[in-house]
């Protein structure tokens, strides 16, 4: 072993587990993973990502054909529709699974057989960046581990994390309004099993070194059927410690690093994404000093973009998007609007006040939404997410529905597209799904309304339709995505600062690597047309200046442009001038 690669090792395992022989544990993790090499040769670049990276957010099975597992139904729809549009699919958990879609996982080495094999994901990571999820806090009550728990055997005994109901844990935080602990007859007796999000998601015990060692084997598996992003699906909650919140405690930061390391000497091209849906400060330490994740999600993106285009004001978008620090070279931000989950309030608790938040969830029910609710110290209930498709959020404002709903999508995601980052879509946005009211009655889960799963035949029939809001949804955000693929300045490390415009329109100012390109977005988010004085924005004169989303240029540098309601310009030097004002 690469002695600079055991030291780090060594290092990490001591934080994590200092009752333990360091050394030897670093080895049997070296042993795990199996490396095909023992280089730590480094990219040249160490952003293994570029402008043309994007990221499309589906289920195996949101898609369906009778007759086709849903995993091949899956390809063939993505290489029809998606080839040219995106080079990352996140596939949600198609293991198997007894509750919340996937994220209750059974067996983290099978693929549920209602969705296909391991042979279909293989085959789709060779045509895209495969991003799958590592359920890292919990598993199923179903699950091999957790019988074997019940029975005192192993694997799975010892694997669990307990409590007692006298103990103290009036700190811990959750995102959750069920009880805590769940009680469970054991060969030993009665236990009580910590359930952080449901009673069919049994909470696993990382002080235990046995179980770290597990989903090392399970990260190394993944890479050898071809997954190369790894989301580490609620991170924040896998360390427990009485008498503290249970979140972000140094050993779940320190977890990261390890997995960071081992997979950086396996390929430097491999991403961890660390999936935190908690306030925006806690959220950014998963960056760590560049050591922790290649990406973090962006969660106040989502209310914040509801909240700038309901209420015609980019004021706290404004300031969000001002203090948030530059990724460092080997980071970036993943930027989303829409996820499988709903659009998450804790992200925004010291971002909108609470009139703010408030109007947030009335307007959303208005439009059909449902709320998510969490429980408090003192037992109150707060809402901790909405749940609402995409296209119905934004079919109208807090003053109720109007015509402007696909005006406001193209705007919402021309603006996602516009910031330091990776952008992703969730693929009910691009398909322009509304709220799946069906589905929330059978199920009675809140986030099933924004999990609607197609029937091919008819999908393709909407697509073609050019009649239907889908296809004219789909194409207008098709041709957003190829254009934003192609300029050096979208690139997800490039410069960016936020201009200072009216409140009613949102602008930043992003800058190629080598300062040849210049883009400057600019959005109308109100439902008026509004004149934009170019002088504002510093134009240099030796460069031409185009929209690059309308192709018309600009004439006059000076000039006055009308922005239409929701409209966005992407004005940019068409001539690539290396030389750019400072703004």
């Amino acid at each position: 072993m690469d002695q600079e690669f055991e030291s780090r090792l060594i290092a990490h395992i001591v934080k994590i587990y200092p009752q333990i022989d360091a050394k030897e544990y670093a080895s049997t993790l070296v042993e795990t993973m199996a490396y095909p090499h023992q280089s730590t040769a480094a990219l040249e670049d160490l952003n293994p990502w570029s402008a043309d990276d994007v990221v499309l957010i589906t289920y195996a099975n949101s898609i369906y054909s009778k007759g086709q597992v849903p995993l091949t139904t899956l390809h063939k729809f993505l290489n029809k529709n998606f080839k040219d549009l995106v080079s990352i699919v996140h596939i949600l958990p198609f293991y198997p699974y007894c509750a919340d879609d996937g994220f209750s996982v059974i067996d983290y080495m099978q693929v549920n057989d209602q969705f296909g094999s391991w042979d279909d994901i293989e085959s789709i990571s060779q045509d895209y960046k495969l991003m799958a999820d590592l359920v890292i806090n919990h598993c199923s009550r179903r699950s091999q581990w957790f019988e074997n728990f019940k029975n005192g055997a192993h694997p799975g005994e010892g694997y669990f994390q307990l409590a007692s109901p006298a103990d103290d844990l009036s700190d811990v935080v959750r995102p959750r309004a069920t009880d805590l602990l769940y009680p469970v007859e054991t060969a030993s007796g009665l236990k009580y099993v910590w359930c952080t999000f449901s009673h069919d998601q049994m909470d696993l015990n990382f002080a235990n070194p046995d179980l770290l060692l597990e989903f090392v084997r399970i990260i190394r598996f993944y890479l050898a059927q071809g997954i190369s992003v790894f989301r580490l699906d609620a991170i924040a909650f896998i360390w427990k410690q009485l008498g503290t919140s249970c979140l972000n405690l140094p050993q779940a930061h320190e977890i990261v690093r390890l997995f960071r390391s081992l997979v950086d000497q396996y390929d430097p091209r491999v991403i961890l994404i660390t999936e935190t849906n908690i306030p925006d400060r806690e959220n950014l330490t998963y960056f760590g000093n560049g050591n922790e994740a290649h990406m973090v999600y962006n969660f106040p993106l989502p209310p914040l973009l509801l909240n700038t285009l309901w209420t015609a004001d980019c004021s706290a978008l404004n300031r969000w998007i001002m203090s948030l620090p530059p990724a460092q070279d080997g980071t970036t931000y993943f930027n989303f609007i829409a996820s499988h989950d709903g659009i998450g309030l804790r992200p925004i608790e010291e971002l909108l006040g609470e009139k703010e938040q408030k109007a947030l969830v009335k307007t959303a029910q208005k439009f059909g939404g449902q709320i998510s609710w969490r429980a408090l110290e003192d037992n109150k209930l707060k809402p901790y997410e909405i749940n609402i498709s995409l296209f119905d959020a934004f079919s109208g404002t807090h003053k109720g529905k109007d015509k402007w709903g696909i005006e406001r999508m193209l705007c919402a995601h021309a603006i996602m597209m516009s910031l330091e980052g990776i952008p992703a879509f969730y693929i009910h946005s691009l398909l322009g799904t509304t709220n799946d009211m069906e589905k929330l009655e059978r199920l009675g889960q809140s986030r099933a309304i924004n999990r609607h799963n197609w029937v091919l035949d008819e999908l393709e029939a909407i697509l073609d339709d050019e009649s239907s809001h889908h296809a004219d949804l789909f194409g207008q955000l098709g041709a957003l995505i190829r254009t934003r693929k192609k300029q050096p300045a979208f690139h997800p490390n490039a410069v960016q600062f936020t201009l200072q415009l009216e409140k009613g329109m949102f602008g930043v100012w992003r800058q190629s690597v080598g300062r040849r390109q210049s883009i400057f977005s600019i959005s109308n988010v109100t439902d008026k047309t509004t004149k934009l004085s170019l002088a504002q924005i510093n134009l240099i004169s030796t460069s031409e200046w185009m929209d690059l989303i309308s192709g018309k240029p600009i004439p006059d540098r000076l000039c006055d442009i009308e922005i239409q309601p929701y409209q966005t310009v992407w004005i940019s030097n068409a001539d690539g001038d290396e030389q750019v004002q400072t703004i």
